[in-house]
């Protein structure tokens, strides 16, 4: 078997931790199967490296953040290399020019367009175990980039796909995927295997054991994705295309708290308003996601919206600077909200399920300031104080019954 395992930069935050996932790599090798690993930077080194930045130049340039922040990776890499060899096994680590992994050239956020397999292919035929930075590409200038936060997970799944791997393993620090983050929920409870459409929306929503877009990946290339952890033997979650498993109404809880409010009000009721404001963020790449439009009155509408907290200053300053264009009376702002979501396939089949969401939230005396809804999918905005009371009323509601009801 080709087996591509991925570990976050906690499982190897230190020289134990480093040792401890050698051993694993190599129990795998010892079984006959080939192996590739993609690794994070080690505990909080990103973080250290945006801070020495900071002390040098607040305002520097993106690509020598790039440029910088990619260290992370190469000393994870090198150092797993030399825990491998330690142990006697045959090992090369690789970075993201060395593997040709191209990206486009979007600095801080780029994204994987191709990858040449032929080095990583011409060491597993030399019986090496490969090991690759995450988190990195090369752009047409041959200049390094990172994928953003979480984007080892999307360069694991990438490179499942191209090699076409037959397993790929996310090893974080928990064992599994939850039906909520456990330190918000404390009944939460670990799914055995969940869709891809189902772990998307969760990922999207803010549920951080895996990345959105490896999620996207993995269902584009139908790739076999498991979630485990990297201190345990525990069996982990699957992540697959359908679920053979008895549906539960709701699969899980997420709670995104990067997470701020923007209401343009007075906005002339008639064609083309609301494309006015959503193309200038769109232009300035500030994604949009909850959107309430009030109903006309006296010839004018308030239109709200959420964006993520670091883009807010960004949004009101474009907004106030083409008021004359866009036409409204003022705008307000509010970062201190927080989005909690419920996901689940079987939504779809079954009526009722947002009503029982606002009884959950009524009950708990949680006020909704904002309503979104798909066919897997039921997200509202609530005063960040209330953040984590909401999911644990709403998690207790759909899951936890339902849990004690089966059994």
């Amino acid at each position: 078997m080709l087996i591509v395992k991925k570990f976050g930069g906690s499982s190897v935050a230190n020289a134990e931790r480093i040792n401890h996932v050698a051993r694993t790599i190599t129990d795998s090798y010892k079984e006959g199967n080939q192996v590739v690993v993609v690794l994070s930077a080690q505990g909080d080194t990103t973080d250290e490296l945006i801070e020495k930045a900071m002390e040098i130049n607040p305002d520097a340039s993106k690509r020598e953040m790039d440029m910088l922040l990619a260290t992370g990776e190469q000393q994870s890499v090198a150092l797993m290399a030399m825990a491998i060899e330690k142990l006697g096994y045959p090992v090369i680590s690789l970075n993201a020019f060395q593997c040709h992994i191209y990206s486009t050239s979007n600095y801080s956020n780029a994204r994987i367009k191709e990858i040449s397999t032929e080095r990583i292919n011409n060491e597993l035929a030399k019986k090496n175990i490969v090991i690759i930075t995450g988190f990195q590409g090369v752009n047409r200038h041959l200049d390094i980039t990172t994928l953003g936060r979480g984007g080892s997970d999307t360069s694991a799944v990438a490179l499942a796909a191209k090699l076409g791997a037959d397993l790929c393993e996310i090893y974080t620090d928990v064992d599994g995927v939850y039906t909520c983050d456990p330190r918000l929920v404390k009944n939460a409870v670990k799914l055995e295997e969940i869709t891809y459409d189902e772990m998307l929306e969760l990922a999207s929503l803010g549920a951080k054991v895996l990345h959105n877009r490896s999620v996207e990946l993995a269902k584009k290339y139908n790739v076999n994705l498991v979630v485990r952890s990297s201190m345990t033997d525990a069996e982990g979650t699957v992540v697959k295309e359908e679920s053979k498993l008895e549906k539960m109404l709701v699969n899980g809880v997420a709670v995104d708290k990067d997470v701020a409010r923007i209401a343009v009000v007075g906005i002339k009721d008639e064609p083309g308003s609301a494309f006015k404001i959503f193309s200038l963020l769109g232009k300035e790449k500030i994604s949009v996601d909850l959107i309430i439009q009030s109903i006309g009155r006296e010839l004018s509408k308030d239109i709200s919206f959420t964006v993520s907290k670091g883009d807010m200053e960004k949004a009101v300053e474009i907004l106030n600077k083409n008021a004359d264009r866009i036409g409204f009376k003022e705008i307000s702002y509010n970062d201190d909200v927080a989005k909690v979501s419920v996901v689940g396939a079987g939504m779809a089949t079954n009526p009722g399920v947002a009503a029982a969401m606002f009884e959950a939230t009524f009950d708990a005396g949680i006020n909704v300031k904002m309503i979104s809804t798909s066919e897997i999918k039921i997200s509202i905005l609530v005063s960040a104080k209330d953040a984590d009371a909401a999911a644990a009323a709403i998690h207790d509601k759909f899951i936890t019954r339902a849990m004690q009801h089966r059994n």
